[in-house]
């Protein structure tokens, strides 16, 4: 059952990049169709980051109410179906509407899917999350190549993003046939100092109450408000490093090194390739090295990673390229990790997590939604050497928050770290 789930959760990710992929891939055609512009195309863009930004902090009790699977059967087809809407929409006005609704289904698919994947995991006993993000990414790009093909042939992408919007939709069904089966709900959460049967239920179990007969504010039956601060700001700290990379590396290149227009691009190549190498084949080594040492050792290769970037127009021309290439390459490493291990800690520590899953994934989120749009005015202001100062220190604060929030998560809950392999 365990595996019929993982194959299925593999789809989801693959399917949920292989929509945004298209998307992406299809915004200079729908721009041109409806002579929309930059600012009235990062309008859009905005929407659709707050729409799924609002849906996932919603996700959450709707998944420890009605349970993963039963959120994964609608928001699946849902939000592949919801893409028909900006395909076909008319104008500029329609659009914005639209893009909320399909941020919307984007961000319940989110994390519901998110949430499933920590439940086989631990079915299987083993760290197996970080192949799923890594199939998103593939996912991506096969919608991007699918793209790039069907504009080959003199169609327009407007084709196919309304028959991506029928299709897909019924190729998510198979995967969704395979998931885990609803789990029985058998916790209240106790949140905001809310104790009652929780409580009562701890001390019957040996638990001590905390000293004083003080409360304890809680996201959740077992997690601390507090632990899921710290792992929500190393999650928005490695998406906005993240996203600094996605966004500014190929202009690093172009602006700061000076490299030609058509080897700009390489920059961002080698970081996504890193990444989704990393991704898809770092499960073992969160399974020997555990999650406090990963994340610890994935926020010192990006920061360091970073480092060499900003370094690279100090060293000599025969090398800046190859410098700047190499930390693009060691923070793609080190950002693979951040997002699995994160997801995987606060899911494995039991009870009804899908409130602190969504609030986690939120604060990511928005990390990659406000990210570039900072950077864009630091650099403004000053430079872009000086502006990719911010996700250098963020790099750091994901192994400065994430390594002890995840140390006291594991110590409070065990099963929340996955058993080392010798």
């Amino acid at each position: 059952m365990a595996r019929r789930a993982r194959i299925a959760v593999f789809g989801y990710f693959f399917l949920a990049g292989f929509v945004m992929g298209l998307w992406a891939a299809g915004l200079p055609s729908l721009n041109d169709r409806l002579d929309l512009g930059p600012a009235r195309l990062g309008s859009v863009l905005l929407l659709i980051s707050g729409g799924a930004l609002v849906s996932m902090l919603v996700t959450g009790p709707l998944v420890d109410r009605w349970s993963s699977r039963a959120v994964c059967w609608v928001s699946g087809p849902l939000s592949a179906a919801v893409l028909l809407g900006p395909a076909l929409a008319s104008g500029y006005l329609w659009l914005a509407g639209l893009a909320v609704v399909f941020g919307m289904g984007l961000g319940v698919t989110e994390v519901a899917m998110n949430t499933h994947s920590v439940e086989v995991e631990h079915a299987y006993g083993r760290p197996i999350i970080s192949a799923f993000h890594g199939t998103w990414s593939l996912g991506g790009a096969a919608g991007g190549g699918l793209t790039a093909l069907v504009l080959q042939t003199g169609l327009d992408a407007q084709v196919l993003l309304v028959a991506a919007a029928v299709v897909v939709p019924f190729v998510y069904v198979p995967f969704a046939l395979r998931l885990l089966p609803a789990r029985p709900s058998r916790d209240v959460p106790a949140v905001d100092g809310e104790v009652g049967a929780a409580a009562d239920a701890g001390r019957a179990a040996g638990e001590e109450a905390p000293a004083g007969g003080g409360r304890v504010r809680r996201a959740g039956p077992g997690l601390r408000w507090g632990l899921v601060a710290m792992l929500g700001l190393a999650a928005f700290a490695g998406h906005l490093s993240e996203g600094a990379a996605i966004d500014w590396a190929a202009l690093h290149a172009r602006w700061v090194l000076g490299t030609d227009p058509a080897a700009a691009p390489v920059a961002y190549t080698i970081f996504s390739v890193a990444m989704t190498t990393v991704r898809l084949l770092g499960d073992p080594i969160r399974g020997r090295l555990g999650s406090v040492r990963t994340i610890q050792l994935a926020g010192l290769l990006a920061a360091l990673g970073y480092v060499l970037v900003l370094a690279s127009p100090l060293v000599g021309d025969a090398v800046r390229v190859a410098c700047a290439w190499t930390g693009w390459a060691l923070a793609g490493v080190g950002l693979a990790t951040v997002v699995p291990v994160i997801f995987s800690a606060v899911g494995a520590a039991g009870g009804q997590v899908g409130r602190a899953l969504s609030l986690v994934t939120a604060f990511g989120y928005s990390g990659m939604l406000v990210g570039p749009a900072v950077l864009g005015y630091v650099a403004e202001a000053s430079s872009l050497p000086v502006a990719l100062i911010v996700p250098a220190v963020l790099a750091a604060v994901v192994a400065l928050a994430g390594a002890p929030a995840i140390r006291s998560l594991s110590a409070e809950h065990p099963r929340a770290e996955v058993p080392v392999r010798s």
